[in-house]
């Protein structure tokens, strides 16, 4: 990622943890997320684009895990993280060169972060390096519903200069069985305006 894009970042740090911010958009994803990791009790946990660590947070403090770190580019993000919970492990780092040794987490999440990776695959990769086997990666994002819709978002992100990619619902599930994970499945995400630009959490498991 440039310097120009964790900028921006830096810069969205400011705004991220507002209420209604977090209400409309991001609340319901964690909440989703949440739901999700708490049948499995994972020991150790990885949140990768963590942003000022309102999930990371939570993480560690409603699963009572053995660890919980959280990764970010902006230096930004991760300043209001630290101070928001000292006891997670904050790292600064790309999302396709994760600072995370081989088979090391039993769950890696990504909300809201993925469509401003670069590589997505990579992306996905990384994630199921890190992973020990039968772990679990969830990605939560708008998953638009056609891929024109998603070329019209990504000219009009690249034409602001904050490049990014929502993909399909079809398109998040062929990435993950091209990355290895195996029973691959969807929950959709209910939040304000998700008629129009639907949010879904993909999970997949490391075989």
């Amino acid at each position: 990622m440039s310097p120009e894009r964790s900028g921006f970042f830096d810069l969205w740090s400011r705004f991220y943890d507002l209420a209604p911010v977090q209400a409309a958009v991001y609340r319901p994803v964690h909440q989703t997320v949440l739901r999700e990791l708490r049948g499995r009790s994972p020991r150790r946990l990885l949140d990768v684009g963590c942003g000022t660590g309102i999930l990371t947070a939570r993480l560690a403090g409603e699963l009572k895990a053995e660890l919980v770190a959280g990764c970010d580019f902006s230096f930004g993000m991760l300043e209001q993280a630290r101070h928001r919970a000292p006891q997670v492990a904050w790292a600064q780092g790309d999302a396709l060169r994760l600072p995370v040794r081989d088979s090391a987490v039993d769950a890696v999440v990504s909300t809201e972060a993925f469509h401003w990776f670069p590589d997505h695959d990579a992306a996905l990769a990384e994630m199921a390096r890190v992973l020990r086997p039968g772990g679990q990666a969830l990605v939560a994002l708008v998953n638009v519903r056609r891929r024109e819709i998603s070329q019209l978002m990504h000219g009009g992100s690249q034409a602001v200069g904050q490049p990014a990619w929502w993909p399909t619902r079809t398109e998040m599930r062929e990435r993950f069985a091209r990355a290895g994970f195996v029973d691959v499945r969807q929950r959709r995400v209910l939040r304000i305006a998700g008629m129009v630009l639907p949010t879904v959490v993909t999970v997949g498991s490391r075989p």
